[in-house]
C-alpha cells in the first residue's frame, strides 16, 4: 500500500501534511471524504490518498492504539480492535460530576416540585437559573418532560433515571421529606448568591 515519497507531489514536508491530516480526522471523529481533506490541505486528491495510505501502513506496523480505515472515498481514524478490552474498562467507569450548592439546591427543587418550569424554579430561588438547569441537563440529572399548557408553553423539567441511580433511590417517592423552612433556606442562599454576583455600588 505504501508509496515512494518521491511520487508525492507537494512542496510541504510530509510530516507536516500528516500532522494536518491527523488533526482533521481526529477532530471530526467520523469518516471524512478524501476530496474534503484535499480541499482543506490545498493538495490534489491523488497525493492526499497516497499520503494517507502511507500513514495507514505506519499505524499498522507499530504498536499504536489508533489506525486509519478507508471507507469507499472517505477516511476515518478509529481505535484498533486489539485495545477494545482496555476501552471497555474506561467506558464502564461512571462519570463523577461536581455538584455545587447551587446545583444541588436547584436539583432538589426540581426533584420535589416536578414537573416544574424554569420560571417556577426562579420564583423559589429568587435568581435566574438558566445556566444551572442547563448544567443539570448536561449531567443527565434533569430532562425536559413536556410543556405547560399556558401562554408561551414553557418547558417543564423533571429528573432522570440517572438522577435516581446517582442518589440510590428507585423512585422520587423514596426521597426524604423536605420541610418548608428548607425552601426558605434556598431563597436566602439564592439572595446571598445574587448579592455576591452583583455587588452594590457605593458612592
Amino acid at each position: 500500500m505504501a508509496k515512494d515519497k518521491d511520487e508525492l507531489k507537494t512542496d510541504e514536508p510530509i510530516n507536516v501534511i500528516e500532522g494536518r491530516i491527523e488533526a482533521i480526522l481526529f477532530s471530526m471523529g467520523e469518516a471524512v471524504d478524501r476530496e474534503q481533506i484535499a480541499q482543506a490541505l490545498s493538495i490534489d486528491t491523488d497525493t492526499v490518498v497516497k499520503i494517507i495510505h502511507n500513514m495507514m501502513d505506519k499505524y499498522d506496523s507499530v504498536d499504536r492504539g489508533i489506525r486509519i480505515v478507508e471507507l469507499e472515498n472517505s477516511f476515518q481514524m478509529c481505535t484498533k480492535s486489539d485495545y477494545y478490552d482496555t476501552l471497555i474498562k474506561v467506558v464502564n467507569v461512571p462519570k463523577k460530576h461536581v455538584l455545587t450548592d447551587v446545583l444541588l439546591e436547584t436539583l432538589s427543587i426540581i426533584a420535589y416540585k416536578q414537573p416544574i418550569t424554569r420560571q417556577e424554579i426562579e420564583a423559589i430561588r429568587g435568581v435566574s437559573c438558566a445556566h444551572t438547569v442547563n448544567k443539570l441537563i448536561e449531567y443527565n440529572l434533569v430532562q425536559e418532560v413536556g410543556r405547560l399548557e399556558a401562554i408561551g408553553r414553557p418547558i417543564l423539567f423533571g429528573t432522570t433515571d440517572e438522577f435516581l441511580r446517582s442518589f440510590g433511590v428507585q423512585s422520587t417517592d423514596e426521597l426524604p421529606v423536605i420541610t418548608p423552612d428548607k425552601i426558605e433556606d434556598f431563597k436566602q442562599q439564592a439572595l446571598e448568591e445574587a448579592q455576591l454576583t452583583f455587588p452594590s455600588v457605593k458612592d
